[in-house]
């Protein structure tokens, strides 16, 4: 009988969080070429939480596939508790309570990191430019580098922004060149809104507008496809491939631009 048969149920996920003493073992593949991160990874997590790691390394091809063969798996690493198939690191995370995404899950976390970084950024910039803490100033700073921060994941692989963004935007499904010349457009903007905040100079007229374009068309296609049309879709604000939900954050996104690009304009034609 194991440790987890002989106690409570909220010690037992106590005992799966801390360990409790118990054993592990890890079978990691290991070879000259390649050092697996997956097998690094789940003997680490192992080992913050409390286990001895028995560390096996899989240093040949051969030896892979005879542990492969043996334990009918067709990867590694595998990690083993109490002499129980866990399984490799994800399933390793479901075991300990980590939520694990699936293919198809959803995640604000790359957005949530992004945001975070400009803000801090802006926060930066404001500390060491200007008097006292001028909050209107640090939104302008946060917004112009958060507009370049999403070009940037956009132009790291410009074909899969542009398939993920023809899935969405009206404009580009008309005029599929539309999509491959937006990061550019944004980053245009983004950056001519860091040199111009508070000059007031008149070159305001070549950045702001192109704000307000993409700006625009970006809200209008963003307001259609999640709450006309009720589809579910994945945003490409933070390049292909991403995994966030399309929805209130692409929304806001475009909002800002168009919202940053009438302001600056605005001031310009006040002054």
């Amino acid at each position: 009988m194991t440790l987890a048969q002989d106690i409570d149920g909220p010690e037992i996920a106590r005992a799966k969080r801390q360990g409790a003493g118990l054993r592990a073992s890890v079978y990691r593949m290991a070879m000259p070429g390649h050092l697996c991160p997956f097998g690094l990874k789940s003997k680490s997590l192992l080992e913050r939480k409390g286990y001895v790691i028995d560390d096996n390394l899989l240093t040949t091809r051969e030896q892979v596939d005879a542990f492969q063969a043996a334990h009918d798996v067709d990867e590694t690493p595998q990690a083993f508790i109490d002499g129980k198939r866990i399984g490799g690191y994800s399933d390793l995370k479901e075991h300990f309570g980590y939520r694990v995404l699936g293919e198809d899950d959803t995640s604000y976390q790359p957005v949530i990191a992004i945001f975070a970084a400009t803000a801090l950024m802006a926060l930066a910039i404001v500390l060491n430019l200007y008097d006292g803490f001028p909050i209107l100033t640090w939104l302008k700073w946060f917004f112009a580098t958060s507009m370049v921060a999403l070009a940037i994941q956009k132009l790291r692989d410009v074909e899969a922004f542009v398939n993920g963004f023809l899935g969405y935007d009206l404009l580009a499904r008309r005029y599929v060149p539309y999509g491959y010349a937006y990061p550019f457009a944004e980053l245009y903007t983004g950056v001519g809104m860091m040199g111009l905040i508070g000059t007031g100079s008149a070159l305001i007229c070549l950045v702001a507008p192109v704000g307000m374009f993409i700006g625009t068309i970006g809200a209008i296609s963003v307001i259609k496809a999640v709450y006309v049309d009720k589809r579910e879709l994945t945003c490409a604000c933070v390049g292909g491939g991403s995994n966030v939900p399309l929805g209130a954050i692409s929304l806001t996104e475009n909002l800002v631009m168009l919202g940053m690009g009438v302001w600056m304009l605005g001031v310009w034609m006040a002054g």
